[in-house]
């Protein structure tokens, strides 16, 4: 054997693959075991031979997670192996917490570009703005390094200081000394009134003190009058499943299920209730929900539902209806592993995928409306599993035009907000500032000379037409007709622009007002022009209509 294979680091990666694999298990039947043994045998033997008479030197580590990934994604999308350099990086996920500058960023061509500073974060202490490249880290070129290698380079103690030469609009390459801190990206990066008697909350997140985060929120809230509260989480990808419970509780009396959890193993069994006494069960309460809107989230708006406690507004969440937990493995590495499915108060599961049956291509079917089954919330009302959670008013999302999704794709909005900041020391309050028709044409004189080329679906059903023509060999006799068609719906981009202009202006108002005022404008500056929020406050003007809405 070769001596790669007596050494104590193949051992321990061979001991990683069988923990994440979850094949050592004293409940395992005797065919199990028997199946386990010969597959690890056949493995070990595969990985010898490979070692020892492939061409090149093997990578062992790199092989066996990518033998791990590959594994696991027979399962489902959320068991995954998580290496100790990823370990970080995971935690951040957890905790919100890391050590560092306190920006997003992103890849702009060969180097990686500042998209959102957080407020009050060293960036923003040290006048780095959105839209600057960095294009050195501590006298080190980043050009052509990914977000991945930058963000790795950013981060470190807090105290610590690093070096950047940037490159701005307008004022062409700059040095900059930032000091890191410690930084938490807040769950709720906003709260405020809507107007005089509406309460909005942004909840973006589920990590550490999220519960507590909405809490503060909503009695601030109260504390300014609000006589009803918007609970935003569209977009809101989920996270720990015991903060989902602390912030329904901020709503509901202590001691009520919120959630209950049942898996393989009977330790997963559980039931997780209220354990506080709530902020306010009375207010009129609303919940946003979105597509992406996932997990701890569906947790939030499928329990405020069931327990008929509130209005869920907007459209059909994702349908995550798993609970992961984490495996200790060797090497300080650890195993993310779905252990079990949640279940909201009336006992729904809005799990919308079987990943337990795959299809012969490998892919995996949505539940069936055929066998879904049907549930009641507290007072009665019809709801049903398998598919996320369906909201009582349905507020249906109006695409893009084809020249506003070129406009943002090309980032031609991105960077006007860049150019219109470098040209504007201020603007009024987000929520008053507004683009006037001057500063529109502005914009279009902007773009002019820029590349924001589409096509529109006419134009793409031609093209389509065409090639099928060619492939069955009649387009020469229809290219006179084809040429003609062509020139007819070839578009004025500036006609789309002018006849999109309020949807684009809302958008230049939005990237604008962040510049300026960072996370919480993305917020105050779209109000006015947010249809699920109209929709919570026109059902909050109508008190009778809202109780209705909450009865069988």
């Amino acid at each position: 054997m070769n001596h790669f294979f007596k050494t104590t680091k193949f051992k321990a990666i061979i001991l990683s693959l069988l923990i994440a694999a979850g094949l050592f298990s004293f409940k395992t039947t005797q065919t199990n075991y028997f199946e386990i043994s010969k597959n690890l045998e056949i493995f070990a033997a595969l990985f010898r031979e490979v070692n020892t008479y492939y061409v090149d030197d093997v990578d062992a580590g790199k092989m066996v997670k990518k033998a791990i990934d590959e594994m696991l994604k027979t399962l489902d999308p959320y068991t995954n192996y998580i290496s100790e350099s990823q370990v970080e990086d995971f935690r951040f996920q957890i905790t919100g917490q890391y050590g560092g500058i306190g920006a997003q960023v992103g890849v702009r061509g060969d180097y990686v570009m500042i998209i959102e500073p957080y407020e009050n974060s060293p960036t923003v202490k040290a006048d780095v703005r959105a839209g600057d490249y960095i294009i050195e880290i501590e006298g080190k070129s980043t050009k052509g390094k990914n977000t991945s290698d930058v963000s790795k380079l950013l981060k470190g103690q807090p105290g610590t200081q690093v070096k950047l030469k940037l490159k701005r609009e307008g004022e062409g390459e700059l040095e900059k000394v930032l000091t890191r801190e410690e930084i938490k990206v807040k769950n709720v990066p906003f709260h405020g009134m809507i107007d005089d008697k509406t309460g909005y909350i942004r909840l973006q997140s589920f990590t550490q003190d999220a519960g507590k985060e909405v809490r503060d929120a909503v009695v601030d809230l109260k504390k300014q009058n609000a006589q009803s509260i918007i609970l935003d989480v569209r977009g809101n990808p989920g996270g720990l499943l015991h903060e989902s419970v602390n912030i329904v509780n901020v709503f509901v009396p202590q001691g009520q299920e919120v959630v209950s959890t049942k898996g393989k193993v009977k330790e997963w069994e559980k039931s997780y209730k209220t354990l506080n006494a709530p902020v306010d069960v009375n207010i009129p309460l609303v919940v946003l929900t979105s597509r992406t809107s996932a997990s701890a989230s569906e947790i939030v708006s499928g329990s405020i539902q069931d327990l008929d406690r509130g209005v869920v507004i907007g459209t059909r969440t994702f349908g995550k209806g798993l609970v992961q937990s984490t495996r200790p493995l060797s090497y300080n590495a650890q195993l993310k592993v779905t252990t079990a499915k949640y279940y909201t108060p009336s006992g729904r599961c809005i799990q919308a995928l079987d990943y337990s049956s795959r299809n012969e291509d490998g892919s995996v079917g949505s539940v069936p409306d055929s066998i879904k089954k049907e549930f009641k919330t507290r007072n009665g009302r019809k709801v049903f599993d398998g598919g996320g959670v369906d909201p009582d008013i349905v507020v249906e999302v109006k695409p893009y035009a084809k020249i506003t999704q070129s406009l943002l794709n090309k980032h031609l909005i991105f960077d006007y907000a860049t150019y219109y900041r470098s040209t504007h020391s201020s603007i009024p309050p987000a929520k008053d500032f507004a683009m006037t028709d001057k500063d529109f044409d502005a914009f279009k004189q902007y773009i002019a000379d820029k590349d924001y080329g589409y096509k529109t679906q006419s134009e793409e059903a031609l093209e389509q037409l065409k090639k099928k023509a060619e492939d069955e060999k009649y387009f020469d006799a229809i290219k006179d007709t084809y040429t003609q068609l062509k020139q007819n719906l070839a578009h004025d981009k500036q006609a789309d622009i002018d006849r999109s202009k309020d949807e684009v202006m809302v958008l230049l108002q939005e990237e604008i007002a962040k510049r300026y005022y960072f996370q919480k404008a993305t917020y105050e500056a779209t109000f006015k022009n947010d249809n699920d929020i109209q929709a919570a406050i026109n059902i909050f003007k109508d008190p009778t209509r809202y109780q209705s809405m909450l009865k069988k």
